[in-house]
């Protein structure tokens, strides 16, 4: 079976999403995804049940804060029912033959009531020139951490958990159907075995509070678009001393005015005039590491793409840098004055005279037209 993906994840949020956010991201994906929208795609179809389940529990404020404390599981109907398959066919049995031969679970042998930390996401946008050259930077997250008072008891200062009194510390308990003995999860402890008579003001009994903090995050040079960072222990604390989960940093490049980046390879546009692109030319191009020249031979046309080796960005992985392609663009002058009309209709004339040698591509153009309407 899949492994279930984090429901905020899922919706693209953060953990302290309010439910407006939660709300606006699930109408975008229930808008894209949806079956009547993608009759033939059944991936579509499997996001949309995703995103609905990720909906449900997120703005049901009970289930969000099971989910927010224990994960799936505290929020499966199926995960307190003496599990699936052959599991829970082993524990029921498992059950009558210890209490035949008076061997049952007694003391603290049921359910760990330690949990591991949430792993987090955060967003983090990066300029194409700090992706080339590798930075750090600061990020302020928002995540649940020990809370201080308790020290992650949950209990009120001078007071402690105590062993919950339905299961005796089982964190299970058992219903009699015939000959078969069913465990159920505790519905007053949860499955920790443990419950709190008297509750921590800050944390409410849960051992930890909604936090923020700041890391610093050394973003590796050459990085790029979709790549994660992993900050190994900076996650959500864990439950009654588990261990914290990790933050995943995940990398998007905003959006530059003059270069595309596809991998290692940097693109960009180069406008060039009429009077250059006929006649030949020096022109200067940007790069990440300054400007460089590039000499533009005569009668270059649209479309013409020039390669500088090594002008594009050495990726993480990658043994040298990538190159930077620049893709002409012959611009049309706009704006004309009186002499400069008078030139170019000047030009015209006499260039109508020969149009195979001076326009080969528009004379070859006409030609294949005049063909198509002759047969």
């Amino acid at each position: 079976m899949a492994k279930k993906r984090d429901f905020y994840e899922v919706l693209g949020v953060n953990r302290d999403a309010s439910d407006e956010d939660i709300k606006k991201s699930y109408r975008k994906l229930a808008m894209k995804h949806h079956p009547d929208r993608n009759p033939d795609n059944p991936k579509s179809e499997e996001l949309f049940k995703e995103a609905k389940e990720a909906y449900e529990i997120l703005t049901d404020p009970k289930k969000r804060a099971a989910y927010d404390q224990y994960g799936h599981a505290g929020v499966d109907p199926q995960a307190g029912a003496g599990g699936a398959g052959m599991g829970g066919f082993a524990d029921a049995f498992g059950d009558i033959f210890g209490d035949i031969f008076g061997q049952g679970r007694g003391g603290q042998g049921g359910r760990s009531n330690v949990f591991r930390g949430a792993d987090l996401r955060y967003n983090l946008e990066v300029s194409l020139e700090d992706a080339a050259r590798g930075t750090q930077t600061r990020i302020k997250i928002p995540t649940m951490s020990e809370c201080e008072p308790c020290k992650g008891t949950g209990a009120k200062k001078g007071s402690e958990p105590k062993t919950c009194p339905t299961c005796a510390g089982h964190g299970q308990v058992r219903m009699q159907q015939g000959f078969f003995s069913i465990q159920q999860t505790c519905p007053k402890c949860h499955g920790t075995g443990r419950y709190i008579p008297d509750p921590c003001n800050s944390c409410h009994g849960t051992g930890r509070i909604k936090d923020h903090k700041t890391l610093s995050v050394k973003i590796p040079s050459g990085i790029d678009e979709g790549d994660r960072i992993r900050l190994t222990g900076e996650g959500e604390a864990g439950v009654n001393g588990g261990p914290s989960g990790d933050l995943y940093v995940q990398v998007h490049l905003k959006p530059h005015s003059v270069f595309k980046r596809d991998h290692d390879d940097l693109h960009c546009e180069m406008p060039i005039s009429i009077s250059t692109a006929a006649l030949g030319g020096e022109i200067e191009i940007p790069t990440l590491e300054g400007v460089a020249r590039l000499k533009i031979p005569a009668e270059t046309q649209t479309g013409k793409v020039f390669r500088l080796r090594g002008k594009g960005i050495k990726g993480i992985r990658s043994v040298a840098p990538g190159d930077l392609m620049c893709h002409v663009v012959v611009e049309t002058p706009v704006k004309l004055t009186e002499r400069q009309r008078e030139l170019l209709t000047e030009f015209e004339e006499i260039s109508k005279g020969n149009t195979k040698l001076h326009n080969p591509r528009a004379q070859g153009w006409l030609d294949r037209v005049k063909e198509f309407f002759s047969t």
